[in-house]
């Protein structure tokens, strides 16, 4: 993985962590209320945490929210989830979301690629 590939990686979950921590700050009960909800319901249920991430991550890709793509995307491999599984996810938001998700799906492959720290095949099919 290159330092570029790393740092863009860290930063955003850094962002993230940093900004969750500010907002948790205020004190909004409402607030808190519903980041622990959002923590919660991806917990083992009667589905495994493993499948919720993967329904996370279809959901997002349908919404087109980058944010939550890339962190459903880190959480999938966090819970093992091979890229086959992953890219068949994808494959199923790409045919809910429409054309319109195509730019997020690109996106959720190269985030794909830097965390599994793999090189792309060229568009040729050249390695």
């Amino acid at each position: 993985m290159t330092k570029h590939k790393h740092s863009r990686l860290e930063d955003f979950r850094r962002y993230r962590e940093n900004m969750n921590q500010r907002i948790l700050a205020t004190g909004n009960l409402d607030t808190k209320r519903f980041f622990g909800l959002d923590s919660r319901v991806y917990q083992t249920g009667e589905l495994p945490e493993s499948t919720k991430e993967l329904l996370g991550l279809c959901a997002s890709m349908a919404l087109r929210c980058d944010d939550c793509i890339a962190y459903h995307v880190i959480r999938c491999c966090e819970n093992d989830l091979s890229r086959p599984q992953i890219m068949e996810t994808l494959n199923i938001a790409l045919v809910v979301g429409g054309s319109i998700v195509i730019p997020h799906f690109r996106r959720a492959v190269e985030l794909l690629d830097d965390i599994l720290g793999e090189e792309p095949d060229s568009p040729d099919g050249d390695s």
